[in-house]
């Protein structure tokens, strides 16, 4: 009498399933991961140059005094390129996307503060020379925007994308 191996078959469909479901959570992981070092290394850069446009940025805000907009025009650029070096490298993946819904909560509280006092100002995020005229959209995308990269960070906690990263504990 012969015994059968307890082993699953590799070539059954459940297996099949579990591993088309693991690609598809692969990619979103991907996706979620390098999208957020993009969108961090890309405002970040913008800002580098543009020292005066930043300060007057965050002064309109009416949340910190000159100086502090100041001190945070100096530092908001390359902390931000630096969160998406770490994305990017895969350097604490977990901490790194904790730290962006962080930061990006704080980012919604200001353009909602903004927006419920009726202040007529341009967020700064990506270009911080620009301008426009339709203040309500703006802070409501910007919001709905912030909100898709907390879902994009908070998924990075849950599920990092592991491959090509030099150190995720």
């Amino acid at each position: 009498m012969s015994t059968l191996s307890e082993t699953p078959r590799t070539d059954s469909p459940e297996t099949g399933k579990r591993l088309n479901k693991t690609l598809v959570l692969d990619a979103i992981s991907f996706f979620a991961r390098f999208w957020m070092a993009y969108t961090w290394i890309k405002a970040g850069i913008s800002k580098l140059d543009a020292h005066m446009a930043v300060t007057q940025n965050i002064t309109a805000y009416e949340i910190f005094t000159p100086q502090w907009s100041d001190f945070l025009a100096r530092l908001i650029g390359p902390l931000e390129i630096a969160g998406g070096v770490l994305l990017l490298l895969g350097i604490f993946l977990r901490t790194s996307a904790k730290v962006s819904i962080g930061v990006l909560t704080l980012f919604i509280i200001g353009v909602a503060q903004a927006w419920l006092r009726g202040l007529e100002l341009d967020c700064g995020c990506f270009d911080p020379t620009a301008t426009t005229t339709n203040y309500q959209l703006e802070y409501a995308t910007t919001i709905g925007r912030d909100l898709f990269y907390i879902a994009l960070s908070a998924w990075t906690v849950h599920r990092p994308f592991k491959k090509w990263a030099i150190y995720t504990p």
